[in-house]
């Protein structure tokens, strides 16, 4: 595998960088629609049980979560090279981390939301698109 990356470096670090561009651009395109989108207590509730669609359509719902988990371990892997490399490695990290289901994944999100500049930044999407601030706590 090293003498292919040796050989191929140019490819993979052009290909790095444009995962890295795309996820930029991507992010601020729909991060804002997501978020004013998001219920105002999508922070205290615990929605997780709360999926009847997923009885409805198990193999859909199953062969969907794979793949929903298996961009966000891509992105986190390739966030953690453009640490190293051209790219927005942090917010590439994140995003994959937000994205597959993971034990305490909940306590992370609410953690993140809880810090004054990640705060400030979500609930002033949310105002520009006139919906209220998210609720932290019941």
């Amino acid at each position: 595998m090293l003498p292919w990356i040796e050989a191929h470096s140019i490819l993979l670090l052009s290909g790095l960088g444009v995962l890295g561009l795309a996820t930029f651009v991507g992010s601020l395109i729909a991060l804002p629609i997501l978020i004013a989108r998001l219920p105002v207590d999508h922070f205290i509730v615990d929605r997780a049980r709360v999926r009847p669609w997923r009885s409805l359509h198990p193999v859909r719902s199953t062969v969907l979560l794979c793949l929903r988990n298996l961009l966000g371990m891509i992105l986190i892997v390739g966030g953690m090279l453009m640490l190293v490399l051209p790219g927005q490695g942090i917010l590439t990290i994140v995003i994959g981390l937000l994205m597959i289901d993971a034990p305490k994944k909940r306590a992370f999100q609410a953690w993140l939301l809880a810090w004054k500049p990640v705060n400030r930044g979500i609930n002033w999407m949310r105002r520009k698109a006139n919906q209220p601030e998210f609720m932290l706590s019941a």
